[in-house]
């Protein structure tokens, strides 16, 4: 087997020279975190030691199945979500470890937790206290819920807040089972995770300008509901409504995968001259194009239920690969429908190399999927694996007690 990929030497992201100290675990906070590590930020994870039966840190590490022999601590999805970060094994309730954990909060741009804020001001941990220690600091609340509603300081996982958000209410409105169902992707966790990312950086451009720290709640009912109404609010964007809600287009039943001879296509003809272009190769240039329906823009967007609904009668009469061919010829966006187990095959995630191997130490050969933004004067990096449980608490604690070596 060929060696894997070779770990970076140093930061060469936007945010080398930012420090980061990060209680936050699972996936919403631990994806934010992760993107800000791989644009050069020193991620300090920090990690409850529980109940020393293997159960301590961040709960992710012990989801999944690691391969026989390997450690159990370094879970799938905390392997994916998790790199360019450094752990410490930390009992925040010890007052003996009080002196040099502020040392090491004085030390950070950043404080990031998605711990419940009223047991941050249980530990000591609330903005005021740590304000004091570092008077610059960008404090970042990764909150369930906003703090002036009726619901903060209440649990959230992405299974609630999904419901709580209105998305699943998309599949109903999509099939017509009134039935509300979740969408089988930790959607609300993941868009959090962006939010929070987007904020902190803006925060530290505030603090570039004046000098200024500030608290930051990034509340995940809030966010998620903002992301789902983009569309879906629709005619209810108008007192009083127009209308419905939702994007009829997007919660059409037929907005779908479209069958081909041999496997399925994402085809979406969008313009007056796309539609023009593939009613021709259809055949329909004297029968459908001709409806009135589908005449224009406007016509065909409050008839696409229609529409949509004849597009697999065409497209299983030629194999994929001939749909490519044609469709992409024409101008009319079309792309092969990938399969997980085609993702790493595709031919353009394949070219621009978004799966990489690496050798972990501890773990041996693991899959990691680059950073997908592209700096052109400071590009991202992965410079470490994802940490064993407590691996770099030693190096951290002696960067604030014994010198400031930031790595």
């Amino acid at each position: 087997m060929a060696e894997g990929k070779q770990l970076g030497q140093s930061a060469t992201g936007p945010l080398s020279g930012v420090r980061i100290l990060d209680l936050t675990s699972v996936v919403f906070g631990a994806y934010a975190t992760q993107i800000l590590g791989d644009q050069g930020a020193d991620v300090i994870k920090l990690e409850d030691p529980g109940s020393g039966r293997g159960d301590g840190g961040d709960i992710m590490r012990w989801a999944g199945h690691p391969p026989e022999g390997a450690p159990k601590d370094l879970g799938p999805i905390f392997l994916t979500i998790n790199r360019n970060k450094r752990s410490a094994l930390v009992d925040l309730r010890d007052p003996k470890i009080r002196p040099a954990l502020e040392a090491l909060i004085a030390s950070c741009d950043v404080f990031a937790a998605s711990v419940r804020y009223e047991g941050l001001k249980r530990l000591g941990l609330d903005y005021e206290t740590v304000k004091k220690l570092r008077p610059d600091v960008v404090y970042v609340h990764a909150a369930g819920y906003g703090s002036e509603g009726p619901y903060a300081g209440e649990p959230a996982y992405d299974d609630l807040i999904q419901s709580a958000s209105g998305l699943a209410d998309l599949l109903p409105r999509t099939d017509g089972d009134p039935t509300p169902r979740l969408l089988p992707t930790l959607a609300a966790d993941k868009v959090s995770g962006l939010f929070m990312a987007q904020a902190i950086t803006a925060a530290l451009f505030h603090k570039a300008r004046t000098g200024e720290g500030q608290f930051v709640e990034v509340p995940m009912l809030e966010c998620v509901t903002s992301f789902n109404l983009v569309e879906n609010l629709y005619d209810h964007a108008y007192e009083p409504p127009t209308g419905q809600w939702s994007y009829q287009r997007v919660t059409n039943p037929h907005r779908k995968p479209f069958k081909t001879k041999d496997g399925y296509i994402g085809l979406l003809p969008y313009t007056d001259k796309q539609w023009d272009q593939f009613f021709a190769v259809a055949g329909w240039t004297e029968t459908v194009a001709q409806d009135p329906r589908f005449a224009d823009y406007a016509e065909r967007a409050k008839h696409t239920h229609e529409l949509y609904a004849m597009v697999e009668d065409v497209t299983s009469t030629k194999t994929t690969a001939e749909w490519l061919t044609l469709l992409k010829g024409l101008s009319i966006p079309v792309q092969r429908t990938n399969r997980f187990e085609d993702l790493e095959n595709d031919p353009h995630l394949k070219a621009v190399g978004l799966f990489e191997p690496y050798d972990h130490p501890h773990l041996g050969r693991y899959k990691a999927i680059r950073p997908p933004v592209k700096f052109e004067k400071t590009p991202s990096n992965i410079r470490r694996h994802p940490p064993r449980l407590g691996e770099q608490t030693a190096e951290i604690f002696a960067e604030v007690t014994g010198g400031d070596d930031r790595g």
